[in-house]
């Protein structure tokens, strides 16, 4: 029985992957904040364990006796102290990193982030070769990066069998960010529509990252140290999946026009005085969300395909339906 130590299993993507690898017979081990969700994953047979993976030994003790280690876990958020983002994505991923050596695990799947190509423009069809901005959007697109350097060091000079996914907008059943936020905008003042809305959004079902992280546990040698692009691979307007999202869920759908350059410089305003007074929280408006629906970011996965054979088993309309399915529920 394969056994797998899954980081952030109680996240939104590293829940999905425990129910699967569970309904595949693993012995699955998981770490994690948020014990009411941990506890959850416990009655389907998760052994849970709340390490700090911050801590080093706590680290490297979970993963002893792993075979596979799932790295889920991250500070995901465009605001926040980068101190907090650095020991959560860099340092946890150097101590996951040292436990994965010293414990000789087969092979670590780390997933990271399309967040680290943003620069504001337009790109179409973004390659993994292609260059990087010279300066990350937020602490979060900086310190994944980061951690990707930590990964690739570990498999070039240490030989640790290692693969990374760059997965774009996850979205799915049990999302409590991406529709949500919606959904809510869309409650109190109506979703505002950028550019008209007319940006293409490249969105991934939250299965086919799972697809994509057990293909990288059977991957050959060949295609290890290297880092992935996953998304869908079916651009979609924005305007457009705001339709068909709530035409699903049954919700009229309330819009407003704002231009971009307006959006922009407003985002950039809170994100001042934000930053004069912290116990503010998040500002419900940044530069980077803003840009990250009225920019279009796609991704080419053709690497993905190629030495992963990913293929987006689940379509976004097929997604839509089930992420609407489990909210009509809730």
């Amino acid at each position: 029985m394969t056994r797998a130590l899954i980081t952030g299993a109680t996240g939104f993507l590293g829940g999905h992957l425990a129910r699967r690898l569970v309904a595949l017979g693993w012995d699955v081990h998981g770490t994690g904040r948020d014990e009411s969700r941990g506890q959850a994953l416990e009655r389907i047979g998760v052994q849970m364990n709340y390490y700090d993976l911050g801590d080093a030994e706590q680290a490297i003790q979970a993963c002893k006796g792993q075979d596979i280690v799932f790295h889920c876990a991250a500070l995901s958020s465009p605001w926040g102290k980068y101190q907090q983002f650095y020991q959560s994505n860099v340092k946890a991923t150097q101590h996951i990193v040292d436990g994965c050596i010293r414990h000789d695990v087969q092979r670590l799947i780390h997933v990271s982030t399309p967040s680290i190509y943003f620069d504001g423009k337009a790109h179409y069809g973004i390659r993994e070769s292609d260059p990087l901005p010279r300066k990350s959007v937020n602490h979060y697109a900086a310190t994944k990066l980061l951690a990707e350097q930590i990964v690739l060091q570990a498999y070039k000079k240490q030989g640790l069998a290692s693969i990374m996914i760059r997965p774009r907008a996850i979205f799915g059943p049990m999302d409590q960010t991406l529709f949500p936020r919606l959904l809510e905008a869309n409650r109190q003042s109506g979703v505002p529509l950028l550019q008209g809305g007319r940006a293409p959004i490249d969105l991934t079902y939250v299965d086919n990252v799972v697809d994509a992280m057990l293909l990288g546990v059977k991957a050959p040698q060949t295609a290890l140290g290297q880092a992935y692009n996953i998304s869908n691979s079916e651009p979609i307007a924005f305007v457009e999946l705001l339709s068909r999202l709530f035409e699903r869920l049954d919700i009229p759908l309330h819009t407003r026009n704002v231009p971009y350059s307006v959006a922009h410089l407003i985002a950039g305003g809170m994100e001042a005085v934000y930053r004069l007074f912290p116990a503010l929280g998040e500002p419900p408006l940044t530069r980077y969300s803003v840009g990250s629906i009225a920019v279009p970011h796609t991704l080419d996965i053709s690497l993905a395909q190629q030495q992963l054979g990913y293929m987006p088993r689940i379509s976004v309309d097929q997604g839509l339906e089930r992420f609407a399915d489990w909210w009509c529920t809730q």
